[in-house]
């Protein structure tokens, strides 16, 4: 008799604890080293669902956006719940992510926190996963949603080195009524709950959608500014202010809605720091900016740094590739052609050209197209993690993209004489850590045209040797998918396969950073010098180049 009533003690204690649940704590650990300063999991768990959160969510001390996870017991059904700002909650449920698992047990054992755990696997995204599960504690649950089915997981390991493991399990003496999910919660599909979770981390600066950029003498400005009859649009865009350690990108979008060439790009600012600045050169003539002349009776409007001026400061250089979009209709047996091209950039070295500022953005393709080509453009600011920097000040020195080639801009080709390009600017302050970044490319698209002919650059600092190298890309064949207008040669390539100087079509061209040390306040000259080949009939050859100075 006293055994059954011990029994019925037992049961009816056990299904009290399982109602009015645990909390489990966890730690985050990387090869046996419990990680600092880590904001620990916490799970609550009783015989209805399951709760997976952390400690700040708790005390009310997370940074939003923050994610929460729910189990429904018994049917196992699974919300996500995000928190994306004081006014705003979303969440999705997966009815079928715990009952899907493909888990191996084994008959391995060990103790957690006293309690005996089997050892389960499964393999996730190509890594490993270990899952410590135990059954004594006669409720469901665990960190993640791997093995919720199986007991109460208290140590889940991923490739045998990183683990989050129970640290502490404690009696609820009631329920947090700040776990039941909310009245209010909006629920969406999980694809569109992935996406607004993935927005909300981070700020975007849209600048740009579905803007043409073509050449027509039919081009007006409205929102837009539009200039060199439409094949280049300003806007002037508020830029929130970067913080040190944030990375900022550079993201542009581009299809062709008629012109089936590649196409030099770029993406620009118009620096308003000084008396001039290419903006009125846009507006008024390019004949109004100062000239640069190498003594070959060109005039080369607005490409170096004057005591009034400021060239352009160049985030991005981009080429179009041979009419993705507007020409996938010229099929190839086993290509499937790209439906847009994506340029996307880390341009954080130049966040402290545009934090908390409002500037002038803008885009280039040169092209003669009636319809020319679309291009989306935005800036996006993410969450870092070294504050201990600062942002880079900035000197932009020459750029000789000629953006507003089809409003009378000279095309770069001062590089046919000795001296090349030339530039004298001085620093109001000793400068440290200073770099030159530096962005190149060759033009000139016959056989014997810079575009195909290796050319070493070199530059001086104040008539000192400082950097040498020789642009040059050989991979322009892996872009082949983007270029479906590419004429094909009897040899059997494309002419998108051919390698080119420092740029393929359909691709980014990425700066390089020289390193000059430290300068001292005054006058410095930089000189690039190339051998720039001569001209064939009309055709000739230029180089787009572009330096802006960091600098602490």
């Amino acid at each position: 008799m006293r055994i059954i009533y011990l029994f019925l003690f037992l049961f009816f204690f056990q299904s009290l604890y399982a109602q009015k649940g645990i909390l489990v704590e966890y730690q985050r650990s990387s090869n046996n080293k419990v990680m600092e300063s880590q904001d620990p999991t916490l799970v609550y768990a009783n015989a209805e669902q399951t709760v997976i959160t952390s400690r700040k969510i708790m005390s009310g001390e997370a940074k939003m956006p923050y994610e929460l996870f729910v189990i429904k017991r018994p049917s196992n059904a699974y919300y996500k719940m995000t928190r994306v700002n004081a006014m705003k909650q979303i969440g999705t449920i997966d009815s079928n992510a715990i009952n899907k698992q493909n888990l191996e047990i084994t008959k391995e054992t060990k103790k957690i926190l006293g309690y005996t755990c089997y050892r389960a696997k499964t393999s996730v995204n190509s890594n490993s996963i270990d899952i410590w599960y135990t059954t004594e504690l006669k409720v469901k649950g665990g960190p993640s949603d791997l093995g919720q089915n199986l007991g109460f997981v208290l140590e889940v390991v991923r490739n045998g080195n990183s683990a989050v493991t129970a640290s502490k399990i404690e009696k609820l003496k009631e329920w947090p009524t700040s776990l039941n999910l909310p009245q209010s919660l909006v629920y969406v599909d999980d694809l569109t709950y992935k996406d607004e979770l993935w927005k909300s981390r981070f700020t975007q600066v849209p600048v740009f959608k579905n803007e043409k950029i073509s050449f027509s003498d039919d081009s007006k400005s409205d929102s837009i500014l539009r200039f060199a009859n439409g094949t280049v649009i300003v806007k002037k865009v508020k830029i929130p202010k970067i913080n040190p350690g944030q990375t900022v990108f550079v993201q542009l979008t581009e299809k062709s809605k008629g012109d089936a060439y590649d196409r030099t790009g770029s993406v620009f600012i118009i620096p308003q720091d000084q008396q001039l600045s290419f903006l009125d050169g846009m507006q008024k003539g390019m004949n109004t900016l100062p000239f640069y002349d190498n003594g070959n009776g060109k005039k080369y409007q607005g490409v170096i740094r004057t005591a009034n001026y400021s060239p352009i400061l160049e985030l991005m250089r981009f080429f179009t590739p041979f009419g993705v979009s507007q020409f996938n209709y010229l099929k190839l047996k086993g290509k499937t052609w790209q439906d847009s091209v994506l340029y996307r950039q880390d341009i954080s070295e130049l966040a402290g050209a545009i934090s908390d500022q409002e500037v002038y953005v803008g885009a280039f393709i040169g092209n003669y197209d009636k319809n020319g080509h679309e291009i989306s453009l935005e800036l996006t600011v993410h969450p870092g993690f070294d504050r201990s920097q600062s942002l880079k000040k900035l000197l932009p020195i020459f750029n000789t993209t000629n953006v507003m080639e089809m409003g009378g801009q000279e095309y770069g080709t001062m590089f046919n004489k000795d001296q090349g390009l030339v530039v004298t600017f001085e620093l109001k302050e000793d400068a440290e850590n200073v770099q030159l970044r530096y962005v190149t490319t060759g033009h000139g698209g016959w056989g014997n045209g810079d575009e195909f002919v290796p050319k070493t650059n070199r530059i001086f600092l104040n008539e000192v040797p400082l950097f040498g190298f020789t642009p040059w890309r050989n991979d322009c064949g892996s872009y082949r998918l983007s270029n479906p207008a590419s004429g094909n040669f009897a040899n059997g390539l494309s002419s998108s396969d051919l390698s080119r100087s420092n740029w393929c079509p359909g691709t980014v061209t990425y700066p390089i950073f020289i390193d000059i040390g430290k300068l001292k306040a005054g006058k410095h000259t930089v000189r690039v010098h190339i051998p720039q080949g001569e001209s064939e009939g009309t055709s000739f050859s230029s180089w787009n180049v572009s330096g802006v100075l960091l600098y602490d």
